[in-house]
């Protein structure tokens, strides 16, 4: 599932506004229905994000592997629930209805779903926190960062990845000043705990100054990733690869600048341009 989104496209020194297809982001709360003593139970025992479609496959895939149930007999149906929500206008609750939960313990699952290193929301109770707490915008005018910057600050956050060069498995973020200097750098196998680490890192040190600096992260841009840098009051963040359509719509309401497919010699700017300088 995918949506148009208005992108400046910058290549050879050229730039243009055109029309490009980003894939959708939309969390999906699973919740467990099942009975003790005659009373049925219904718990919330995740929230993962994924691209809407074939959400029962998701949901059954997910309790066989996660071993919450160990048989697929177990489940005696699924339903979608809820409002549909947001500009799709999508269902976002999943109720899977348990026929056999002798053997479900569910305190012990919603532990074992706390963290996950590869989404940083997947441990969430409901689809309410994942609400944005932060109500101001970020100031649109700072800060300013030159489009040769962006198109070397991938590479050169690989040169200072310790762990990459001898894994190739791991992500990374770093914090920029405008100048294309290096402040720090952090790695993880999860992009959002990589994210977490550096922040955390640049607050103890007092290194962090949103009006002259800006971020860039190994791989794709989702929604986790553009409420943290957020919450610090971070205007640009830059990723490799593709962001989802929830990061870009976040970046819009905050006035957050988002760069993706950053490679040398293009990019695409999918929301606030006016903070890249660029010369034609």
């Amino acid at each position: 599932m995918n949506s148009n989104y208005k992108v400046l496209k910058f290549k050879s020194n050229n730039s243009k506004e055109v029309d490009d297809k980003i894939s959708i982001e939309e969390p999906l709360e699973i919740i467990l229905k099942y009975k003790i003593e005659k009373k049925w139970i219904e718990k919330t025992i995740s929230i993962t994000m994924r691209t809407p479609g074939d959400d029962e496959s998701l949901v059954t895939g997910f309790l066989i592997n996660e071993r919450v149930i160990e048989k697929i007999n177990y489940i005696e149906k699924i339903e979608v629930s809820g409002e549909k929500v947001g500009q799709y206008k999508i269902k976002n609750k999943v109720i899977v209805t348990i026929n056999n939960s002798e053997n479900i313990d569910i305190d012990k699952i919603k532990r074992n779903f706390l963290t996950n290193s590869s989404c940083g929301v997947c441990g969430k109770t409901s689809l309410d926190s994942l609400e944005i707490i932060k109500k101001d915008k970020i100031i649109k005018s700072i800060p300013k960062i030159n489009h040769e910057i962006i198109m070397k600050s991938p590479n050169v956050l690989r040169q200072n990845q310790s762990e990459f060069s001898k894994t190739g498995g791991i992500h990374a973020s770093g914090l920029f000043d405008t100048n294309g200097n290096i402040i720090a750098v952090k790695e993880d196998v999860g992009r959002h705990n990589a994210l977490d680490k550096l922040i955390g890192f640049t607050l103890k040190r007092k290194l962090l100054d949103n009006s002259s600096q800006f971020l860039t992260c190994s791989g794709r841009l989702n929604f986790d990733l553009v409420q943290k840098a957020l919450m610090s009051n971070i205007g640009v963040i830059i990723g490799v690869g593709a962001p989802t359509s929830l990061a870009i719509d976040l970046a819009n309401k905050f006035d957050m600048t988002l760069v993706g497919f950053v490679k040398e010699g293009s990019f695409n700017i999918y929301s606030n341009k006016d903070r890249i300088i660029i010369k034609n």
